[in-house]
């Protein structure tokens, strides 16, 4: 788990981090599944059988920032890309997808100068730039408004089986979706399977959207990761295993059964109880086409949205374990 993970997270040094953990998964995915990419860029898998059919969905985009402007000076002003914390750019290392991958930092102003009336404030994004080290000419020779900009944070492994890296949220779980393929692999069932790795989830969520519709299943379980435990917060730990999804957009149904198949299989999981949208693709799952039963399973993560987002590959291997138990036993259903 953690060689796939790390192949997931550190893919392409020469292009555009997404394409190519795309470009990965995708031919992971063909190990299993027929694969095919639609019009939005989504990766879809389908393995055939007579049975229920049900969609597995982890979305491949991550958070970052794209360029809208080169000044005078050769800065890089820019414009983030999801849900981006802000409290974390000033000073980030980061890589500008131009011409040729480019290492810069984002501007930091040193407190001997900063303005006094910003002690404890956010700094917004319109404030800040990056440098790449180039005056205005240099800088536009290799980058155009519209590149995007990625947060550097290679993958380390921590102690025990905690792993940090950028992009976990979601590589994390295409990762669990690729084990839980592999322990079907030898297992009997009857389920037909699409699998989606999906685009556009930090803006919206379209990407799933339209690949439901198109594919038109019949239940459907969306792999993203939720909020682990940090000083204070009383949120479920790392390595407490996966946790399953419990909101008025869900379907109680596939949730109880995600928690009799876990208890029957002893696979650790925690309840994550939500009293509206669940902020995933689920969300839009749901609601494509004529609408479809949909389940979330979340992996437990610390500092989401940030370079260095912290995971227990223990929690990984539970999610995946749980989604293959699950499309074992309703498979034994549909016998």
């Amino acid at each position: 788990m953690k060689r796939l993970l790390r192949e997931l997270c550190t893919s392409g040094e020469e292009q555009w981090r997404e394409f190519a953990s795309a470009e990965y998964a995708r031919e992971a995915l063909s190990r299993y599944a027929r694969v095919r990419q639609d019009a939005l860029g989504n990766i879809i898998g389908e393995i055939s059988a007579d049975g229920t059919h049900i969609l597995l969905d982890a979305h491949l985009d991550t958070i970052g920032l794209i360029v809208t402007d080169i000044d005078k000076t050769g800065f890089l002003r820019f414009s983030t890309i999801g849900k981006v914390d802000l409290r974390l750019l000033s000073g980030a290392q980061v890589t500008v997808w131009g011409k040729k991958p480019l290492f810069g930092v984002i501007t930091s102003t040193p407190p001997h100068l900063a303005n006094p009336d910003d002690a404890g404030k956010i700094i917004p994004a319109e404030r800040l730039a990056v440098d790449i080290g180039f005056n205005e000419e240099k800088a536009k020779g290799l980058v155009s408004p519209g590149d995007m900009i990625t947060f550097n944070g290679g993958f380390c492994e921590m102690l025990g089986d905690t792993v940090t890296s950028a992009g976990l949220d979601n590589k994390a779980g295409v990762a669990v979706i690729l084990r839980a393929l592999e322990l079907l692999k030898d297992k009997r069932h009857n389920k037909k399977i699409s699998v989606v790795f999906s685009v556009f989830e930090e803006t919206g969520g379209g990407g799933a959207c339209a690949a439901s519709f198109g594919i038109n299943p019949d239940k459907a379980i969306a792999v993203d990761v939720s909020f682990s435990d940090y000083p204070g917060a009383g949120l479920p730990l790392l390595g407490s295993g996966a946790m399953i999804g419990i909101s008025p957009v869900l379907s109680r149904e596939m949730s109880n059964e995600l928690k009799s198949t876990a208890s029957e299989k002893s696979i650790p999981f925690t309840l994550e109880v939500m009293n509206g949208l669940t902020s995933t693709n689920a969300d839009k799952i749901a609601i494509s086409g004529k609408g479809v039963k949909t389940a979330l399973i979340s992996i437990p993560l610390r500092c989401m949205h940030s370079a260095v987002e912290t995971a227990d590959v223990l929690d990984l291997e539970s999610c995946a374990r749980l989604i293959a138990e699950y499309i074992v036993r309703e498979g034994k259903d549909d016998a």
